[in-house]
């Protein structure tokens, strides 16, 4: 393995990283939390205030233009995207669900950038309420954890 030991803890040091959120309005209260969450734990690996850009869309959908806007400016290392769908009675879960990640994967994939997808997509209010915590602190972890390995891979 590449400069770790297997088993090894991930680096997650964030105070040289710049971090990009981008969070969908659509369901706020669990959007809200995931964002709180995710920006506490990103101060908390010691990404500073001042490197989290912080922009709001109208929902899920919105998500991957906006990821791809803020890669087009080659200013972060990693992005976060956040947002949350819950299953409804029509089809349209699914597609936003599965076009929504898969814009997200693209934007990553086409920039070489690190996106940590934390677009909840569950069954219910109450999943989504149980999730919204960790799932925010997780994306931060997993921005700074892939931001790291991808520099010393470099």
């Amino acid at each position: 393995m590449l400069n770790a030991d297997k088993g090894a803890a991930p680096r997650l040091d964030g105070s040289k990283l710049h971090i990009g959120i981008v969070q969908a309005r659509f369901n706020e209260g669990i959007t809200n939390a995931l964002a709180a969450a995710c920006r506490t734990e990103l101060l908390a690996l010691g990404v500073a205030e001042e490197n989290i850009t912080h922009v709001l869309v109208p929902g899920a959908l919105e998500v991957p233009l906006a990821l791809q806007a803020l890669a087009d400016r080659e200013e972060f290392d990693a992005l976060i995207a956040l947002g949350c769908i819950i299953r409804g009675e029509t089809y349209h879960f699914e597609l936003v669900a599965n076009e929504s990640g898969a814009g997200v994967t693209r934007v990553s994939q086409d920039y070489h950038l690190p996106i940590a997808n934390a677009i909840l997509t569950t069954e219910n209010l109450e999943q989504a309420i149980a999730r919204q915590t960790e799932k925010g602190a997780d994306a931060a972890r997993v921005a700074v954890e892939m931001a790291c390995l991808l520099e010393s891979l470099a």
